[in-house]
């Protein structure tokens, strides 16, 4: 009984590494048609050997599913002999992937389990996962579905350039407001909606309490004419006054 549970195994193992040997040369041949002749390599042709791998790595799965192939998580793999020296047949067997089975290589080969940090992260995303009730997680999905159905969208219509009715309506369509270029240019042309708080500046000399006056605006200044002597046979009014509307400077349409 025994002799042939380990007969049956050894069959097992043998069919495994020769459908595992085609997965390699499948992926070997793809491999070398993407590096060396991608400039002639039809997207067909790729798709053709996407088929061929997927085929095979089902093959592999079916195989380790059939009822007649032994559980290989029951087998124990003991190493019998570990050196530090090359190993010309492992180099062999593993094209020279593994020239040496030391202690330092044993444990990444022969491991059975992932690596303690992805272990521990592993175990904090199924805790997350837990958390998350069903109707939450449906939503969830929901969400998802949308994303990636607007963007296949986008991705599969062409674009608005592309569309004569769209670009046209693109180009009609106004880029200001006009109420806003109205007001800007009340405001610059005769100070409308403008504060009209004054600087501090010099009172000008001779005038106290008068408000400063800025330089460049129109002003009204009352300017007293004194008395002089007339022209002969006429009488002169003594003062005379007047307004006279000066501007120093380069003349602005407002006072701030």
């Amino acid at each position: 009984m025994q002799q042939r549970e380990e007969k049956q195994l050894e069959a097992s193992v043998d069919l495994l590494i020769s459908r595992v040997a085609h997965l390699k040369n499948a992926l070997h041949n793809f491999i070398y048609k993407l590096e060396n002749e991608f400039e002639r390599l039809a997207w067909p042709s790729v798709l053709d050997n996407f088929a061929l791998v997927s085929g095979q790595l089902n093959t592999i799965n079916k195989l380790l599913r059939n009822e007649k192939t032994p559980s290989f998580r029951n087998q124990v793999i003991i190493p019998l002999e570990l050196s530090p020296d090359r190993d010309d047949e492992l180099a062999k067997l593993t094209e020279q992937r593994v020239p040496v089975f030391s202690h330092e290589i044993v444990p990444d080969h022969l491991r059975t389990k992932p690596d303690p940090e992805v272990e521990e992260q592993e175990k904090q995303l199924s805790a997350e996962a837990a958390r998350i009730g069903p109707e939450v997680a449906q939503k969830q999905i929901q969400t998802l579905n949308k994303l990636c159905s607007n963007l296949l969208e986008k991705l599969n219509n062409p674009r608005d350039d592309r569309d004569p009715e769209s670009a046209a309506i693109r180009q009609n369509k106004p880029s200001f407001n006009p109420a806003d270029t109205l007001a800007l240019v009340g405001a610059v042309a005769f100070g409308k909606g403008l504060s009209k708080c004054r600087p501090p500046g010099p009172v000008a000399p001779g005038h106290p309490g008068q408000a400063p006056m800025m330089s460049g605006g129109p002003t009204l200044q009352q300017v007293t004419i004194g008395g002089a002597s007339g022209p002969p046979g006429g009488k002169m009014p003594s003062s005379i006054k007047t307004n006279i509307k000066s501007a120093s400077g380069s003349m602005h349409p407002y006072n701030r």
